[in-house]
């Protein structure tokens, strides 16, 4: 077809299979040879003086518009002669990158176009996404793939036992969920990879192992930026309609209807699901994501243990820094599905009640979406240096919380505490007979000194509120000096499960160290030595414990 005949009109397009190339596929043939590419040219240069206002004559506005609005790129084909090096370096001079597949020489460094200019792609099942990365074309997904609804409406929705087909995590199974940055030919974007049995492998209501290993891939990503999009897991699998997600990192709990497992909805579905998001909702960070789900327990080993350092390691990157050293703290609402009310605010020795989001992580998540989840909050005029309360603070959190919450005591259990959610690692809880605090992770399934178990003390503590000797927490913030420092701290617990001791032993220690009390964690009971106030007392008084003989909590 000659390129000056190119109708407007459908009606006037060919018969045939080149009716598939027409206005109704947004593919327009200009002409079958090489110099029929300057129709392609001169239709963007006429988007540059139609759309961007530029007049005839004002050449380099006009290049500076086809470079950063008009999304081309060239592709050629086959031996290049001098007609498509000349074509092709037209192409480029308007910030349209070329790519061929043939061995030619490639012009990597950016300039004249965003990325780079000239590529080399031999394989021809990965020359159309080249295309796509080196002109850096963000793909947005108007529908997702999946058998259920997704939409920010279902984000509150729970999954009750009784209308449950198969759960993941909690107390129930080993599970995670780890996202980490990879270079761009790492990545194959859309790859979604099962390792293990579906979930119609089991029996309804029972629990099966799963990992999620979501790898991501764009020009502008950071490693910074990790723990923001892997926490946002939680918004994002709540978007799908049936199913339930709560905590993070290797503390999740996932539940899938019966309702969706009915209407066809698998694993590889969260796989969908999540890349489809991370594209919509990053799409100035991403530009390729893959997910691998394990359901095998040993196949995911390998990948938990790089997952359990790189936790690790994000929680170092604040040591050193205090509260004392910013006038800045960082809000973060994004449980506000669950608990409308419940606002949390991370200070640099106060991680997130989650466990997953520090001082630094709140920063990024700011730069990364100013309009998110995680705002700036000012401290202002200091209230009370001791429990730890702002003016500034106190403003932002009662506008957040809806007005519910007056006041906010970052450093105190006893007096205006900070709100709870329901994805919180840990839960503390103040033993009057005892003249101290019991402090239970969710991983631990038994009974407590307090006579309640976690999930009985998780239905008390969540959903927003503020109630006064009970708190959820991050386990981090145990070893923190700002942890309920207005009632003595560390030296306050006096009952913690014995894992929770073993995996926070170092730390403990080393802060005990720092308070002239390093026998302190042996002194902590756990459920070897006691789970009843009965069974606490005569262990607090044999062993010495400081709780008893400090000032009174009440």
């Amino acid at each position: 077809m000659e390129a000056s005949v190119i109708p407007g009109d459908p009606s006037q397009a060919p018969e045939g299979d080149l009716k598939k190339a027409w206005w109704g596929m947004y593919i327009v043939p200009l002409g079958p040879d090489t110099h029929s590419i300057i129709y392609a040219l001169n239709w963007a240069i006429r988007g540059a003086l139609t759309f961007g206002g530029h007049k005839k004559g004002q050449w380099k506005e006009c290049l500076d518009y086809t470079r950063a609005r008009i999304f081309a790129f060239g592709l050629g084909l086959g031996p290049i002669d001098d007609m498509k090096y000349a074509s092709g370096a037209g192409a480029i001079n308007m910030g349209f990158p070329v790519i061929c597949d043939t061995e030619i020489p490639e012009i990597r460094p950016t300039g004249v176009c965003t990325y780079e200019e000239l590529v080399r792609e031999l394989d021809h099942k990965r020359i159309v996404p080249v295309c796509v990365e080196v002109r850096g074309v963000k793909v947005k997904m108007s529908e997702i793939d999946i058998p259920v609804p997704v939409a920010a409406a279902f984000e509150g929705e729970t999954v009750r036992k009784a209308d449950m087909q198969v759960q993941f995590g909690g107390k129930y199974s080993t599970s995670f969920e780890f996202l980490r940055m990879k270079e761009l030919d790492e990545v194959e974007d859309g790859k979604i990879e099962l390792i293990g049995a579906d979930c119609d492998s089991v029996a309804e209501g029972e629990a099966m192992p799963l990992g999620m290993l979501i790898e991501v891939a764009g020009r502008k990503m950071q490693k910074d930026f990790e723990p923001i999009m892997e926490r946002r897991i939680h918004n994002l699998i709540n978007y799908a309609h049936g199913i339930f997600h709560m905590g993070q990192r290797d503390i999740n709990w996932i539940r899938i209807s019966k309702e969706a497992f009915g209407a066809g909805f698998r694993l590889k579905h969260f796989g969908e699901l999540l890349r489809a998001q991370y594209l919509e909702h990053f799409p100035a960070l991403v530009d390729k994501v893959q997910v691998t789900i394990f359901t095998e327990e040993e196949k995911m080993k390998p990948i938990l243990a790089e997952a359990r350092e790189a936790y690790e390691a994000r929680d170092e990157r604040v040591a050193g820094m205090t509260d004392e050293s910013v006038d800045i703290f960082y809000s973060c609402t994004l449980c506000q599905s669950y608990a409308p009310n419940h606002v949390c605010i991370i200070s640099p020795e106060r991680l997130g009640l989650c466990g997953a989001y520090n001082w630094l992580d709140g920063k990024a998540a700011y730069e990364i979406n100013p309009a998110g989840a995680n705002q700036p909050v000012k401290k202002a005029d200091c209230i009370d240096e001791v429990k730890g309360q702002w003016k500034g603070v106190n403003e932002f959190v009662y506008q957040t919380s809806n007005k519910s919450v007056e006041r906010f005591n970052a450093y105190s259990l006893m007096e205006d505490p900070m709100t709870s959610c329901g994805c919180f690692e840990c839960i503390m809880a103040v033993l009057p007979e005892a003249n101290g605090v019991m402090i239970v992770n969710r991983e631990y399934p038994g009974m407590t000194p307090l006579g309640m178990a976690f999930t009985t003390l998780a239905g008390s503590v969540g959903g927003g509120l503020q109630t006064p000797g009970f708190l959820g927490i991050g386990r981090l913030y145990i070893t923190s000096r700002k942890f309920i420092s207005a009632e003595g701290g560390l030296p306050r617990i006096v009952w913690m499960p014995k894992e929770l001791k073993e995996a926070i032993a170092e730390r403990f220690k080393a802060r005990a160290e720092e308070l002239e009390m390093p026998d302190l964690l042996d002194k902590v009971a756990d459920e070897t030595t006691a789970t009843s106030i009965e069974e606490l007392l005569p262990w607090l008084e044999k062993v010495e414990h400081p709780a008893p003989k400090m000032d009174p909590l009440f």
